[in-house]
């Protein structure tokens, strides 16, 4: 019996690591050299990429392409139908191949919304949050809620995912968080 799950269309290439009870779903592809952790789903239509890293307990929806050059750190979830980006400045007549690619990293437990799009090169911060359709150019720090064309950071967001009003206690679960240079930070 398999430790994994890969729905009979979908194709997964030699060459990959598919973690214990990893799913992938209809239609999906997972390209040679990607190391995929344990737990991991994939939803319809979902394309990862040449040697693209995925921690444990990531969750990726359907119509999502991870290239190469992204790496997902442990429970990332990327919405519905975003977007990442590996090359600034491609042209069809000149393509550079992954050595032109820009590595983005999103970090353990980032979301990226529905349609959102992550340029290349990035870092997203971890447990951020990106709203649907917001596009990211730069670096997202740590609890960043993030929002607009280009994204803005309009507030800040919990570890459990309720946006932080008011100041830096969450009426949900009760952290508390301090600000650093690399973004927030519970206090413990």
């Amino acid at each position: 019996m398999e430790e994994y799950f890969v729905h009979e269309s979908a194709y997964v290439d030699d060459d990959v690591v598919l973690g214990k009870g990893t799913k992938v779903w209809h239609f999906s592809h997972i390209q040679k050299g990607s190391i995929i952790g344990d737990n991991c789903s994939f939803g319809q239509n979902v394309n990862v990429g040449n040697y693209a890293k995925i921690g444990n307990n990531c969750k990726v929806q359907n119509n999502v392409s991870i290239y190469e050059g992204v790496e997902l750190e442990d429970y990332v979830f990327c919405g519905p139908s975003m977007v990442f980006t590996n090359d600034l400045t491609p042209r069809a007549k000149y393509p550079k191949g992954s050595s032109g690619y820009k590595r983005t990293l999103v970090k353990y437990g980032a979301t990226i919304g529905a349609n959102a799009t992550i340029v290349c090169g990035n870092e997203i911060g971890e447990w951020s949050l990106i709203a649907a359709g917001a596009v990211v150019t730069k670096d997202v720090k740590a609890h960043a809620l993030m929002a607009g064309v280009p994204a803005k950071r309009i507030g800040w967001v919990c570890e459990c995912g309720a946006i932080l009003k008011g100041g830096l206690k969450c009426k949900e679960c009760e952290r508390q968080y301090k600000v650093k240079e690399n973004g927030l930070e519970e206090i413990v």
